[in-house]
């Protein structure tokens, strides 16, 4: 196999990863999301926080394998403000999940 058809192979692959993915990777936001709210509300619970950092991580762990670079570094921004001690900034916190979305076809 020449190297332009190993190229096409593996992005073909990874399309159809991501296509498989996306539903996740739209919970993972979502729930972000659902954590910036309750920030803002002062509301935000331990197990809210807890699951908004398991999916910052795994987002983070995964969007540049996908050619998304900006969206891991968002998402890594993201974990580690709630992993900090004391509630993240939430103005900070609710514009990085909007800036995240956006830099995803989601």
């Amino acid at each position: 196999m020449d190297q332009d058809a190993a190229k096409a192979k593996t992005a073909a692959l990874l399309k159809e990863l991501w296509r498989r993915k996306l539903p996740m990777l739209r919970e993972h936001v979502a729930l972000l999301e659902r954590a910036a709210e309750s920030l803002q509300a002062e509301s935000l619970t331990a197990p809210l926080r807890s699951e908004a950092a398991i999916s910052a991580h795994k987002l983070a762990g995964s969007l540049g394998m996908f050619g998304y670079p900006e969206g891991t570094r968002l998402a890594r921004t993201l974990e580690h403000l709630l992993d900090a001690e004391g509630a993240p900034p939430p103005v900070t916190f609710a514009s990085l999940v909007h800036q995240l979305r956006a830099a995803l076809p989601l």
